[in-house]
């Protein structure tokens, strides 16, 4: 796919130029693109000490070195109805973002993940010329495959991190990268650190990681909570997301003296015997930090229904998807119940048989994930099609 310069005029009076330094501009809407999104930055940088970097994402970001405009924090809706409810709201910062692109004149975006709101960001950009890397590919396998001829025109370079994706786009004839899964690593550089060896949560524990919104948290978190109750021989405690306010947790949690930790996933499941965790991308670092878990997921009637008709695959959790063998328990919905809920997770505790084999599948996953440096090497390729760009115009 080539990029159109020659109907902007604003592209010959910046990526034309020679010896300006490289900007590029980032967005992220959700925690785990917040994340990714920093690890990438800090390669970047690494590679281009001049860079600069302006964009939508979160605190790691800004950590990184990116100059945050937007919180994700102000752009998390989940599910149909939330999107339907917040219509204006994000046609608002759709406005603002545009806005700010076209003001900061970026040499190239960077999209992660983040489809419902990126990809129309994708087509503005590709109508005003303006080069278009994704970071991290919408997951059109599972549903709305329809966008893959809309990626065809509106993404320049398209970075996947997931094995299967790469032979899914091979099948519209689009060639895509596949750097590996970034996930090895943020945990390669947690326990580089070795922060968690400082850490005074309790070892062996159940952990429950809700999710990062308040919808899908006030959802999960009650059944979770009441499931822990039967295995009191186990300290419990639970990922507090920190873009969520602690007296939300509160309300949920009640005069429990369950321990709410804002010390972050990665040192919890690092101590963690087993977890419940919320279908996304927790469900993946979790099997990547070894920890037997239950995949959970319930979501209002009206979005399950709709995504039950929609989404054409045979799992939600990643680590089932990438094995394509249910490695992992999946409780969704009405399965998502106490009683269901408690006897998978004594297997999981107590079943040596059921720990070993789901310990052996975490370890194949790893393998087929692509080892550490994912971050490195996007960067690399990211700078690359920068640089050639600004060669070529």
């Amino acid at each position: 796919m080539q990029v159109n310069f020659s109907r902007n005029p604003y592209l010959s009076n910046h990526f034309l130029c020679k010896g300006m330094s490289h900007k590029l501009y980032l967005i992220a809407g959700e925690a785990s693109g917040d994340l990714h999104g920093s690890n990438l930055a800090r390669e970047l940088k690494a590679l281009s000490p001049e860079l600069q970097m302006r964009g939508w994402g979160g605190d790691r970001m800004q950590e990184a070195g990116v100059e945050i405009v937007k919180h994700y924090r102000d752009l998390a809706f989940m599910g149909f109805t939330e999107v339907l409810m917040n219509l204006r709201t994000i046609l608002k910062n759709l406005a603002l973002c545009k806005k700010e692109i076209l003001n900061y004149k970026p040499d190239a975006v960077i999209l992660i993940d983040y489809p419902g709101f990126n990809l129309r960001i994708a087509e503005f950009l590709h109508e005003n010329g303006i080069p278009v890397i994704y970071y991290i590919s919408p997951q059109i396998w599972a549903w709305k495959r329809s966008r893959v001829e809309k990626i065809k025109r509106f993404v320049d370079r398209m970075f996947v991190i997931l094995p299967f994706e790469k032979d899914f786009y091979k099948r519209f004839n689009y060639e895509v990268s596949f750097p590996g899964h970034p996930l090895l690593d943020a945990i390669n550089n947690f326990d580089k650190h070795q922060t968690h060896k400082n850490s005074s949560l309790p070892e062996n524990c159940i952990a429950l990681i809700p999710g990062s919104r308040k919808q899908e948290i006030s959802k999960m978190l009650p059944v979770m909570l009441e499931t822990v109750q039967e295995f009191k021989e186990y300290p419990v405690v639970i990922a507090k997301a920190a873009s969520v306010e602690e007296s939300f947790y509160r309300e949920i949690i009640g005069n429990d003296s369950i321990l709410l930790s804002s010390e972050g996933t990665y040192p919890i499941l690092r101590k963690a015997r087993a977890a419940l965790v919320t279908s996304g991308t927790a469900t993946l670092e979790t099997a990547l930090f070894k920890v037997p878990e239950i995949v959970c997921y319930k979501g209002s009637a009206v979005s399950y229904q709709l995504a039950r008709r929609l989404i054409k695959v045979k799992f939600i959790s990643l680590v089932n998807l990438i094995l394509d063998k249910q490695a992992v328990p999946e409780l969704i919905q009405a399965e998502f119940s106490v009683s269901n809920t408690r006897e998978k997770l004594s297997e999981i505790l107590h079943n040596n048989q059921v720990r070993t084999q789901m310990l052996s599948d975490f370890e194949e996953l790893e393998n087929k994930l692509g080892g550490t440096g994912a971050s490195a090497r996007a960067a690399i390729e990211m700078i690359d099609f920068v640089k050639e760009l600004k060669t070529r115009y």
